[in-house]
C-alpha cells in the first residue's frame, strides 16, 4: 500500500514542460511561429495569464493582421467560430492551457 502511494506521487509530479500541441489548422510556419510566442508570454508573464494573453494577442494581431484572440488559463471550456488556418489550442507547463484564434 505504502508502495503504491509513492509510485502515485511521483507520476503526479511528473508533468510535461515542454509545448504539447493539442489541435491546430495552421499551415506550419505559421504554427512554429504561434508556438514560440505562446511560450515567450507565458515564460515571460508566468503569474499574470492576462498580461500574457494581451501580449500574445497584440504580437498575433502585428505578425500577421487581423483580429487575434488568446485566451490563457488552467481550466477554461469554449465554443468559438475563427477562420480557416487560424486556430492553435496547446498545453504547455504541465496545466496551462492556450487557445489562439483568428475572428471570423
Amino acid at each position: 500500500m505504502a508502495e503504491e502511494v509513492g509510485e502515485k506521487k511521483e507520476l503526479d509530479n511528473k508533468r510535461h514542460t515542454y509545448p504539447l500541441l493539442r489541435q491546430t489548422d495552421m499551415t506550419e510556419e505559421m504554427r512554429t511561429e504561434t508556438m514560440e510566442l505562446c511560450v515567450t508570454a507565458c515564460e515571460k508573464f508566468s503569474s499574470n495569464y492576462e498580461m500574457a494573453s494581451r501580449m500574445l494577442k497584440e504580437s498575433m494581431d502585428k505578425k500577421f493582421g487581423g483580429h487575434w484572440n488568446a485566451v490563457i488559463g488552467e481550466s477554461f471550456g469554449n465554443s468559438i467560430g475563427y477562420h480557416q488556418k487560424g486556430l492553435l489550442y496547446m498545453f504547455f507547463g504541465g496545466n496551462l492551457i492556450i487557445l489562439v484564434w483568428k475572428n471570423t
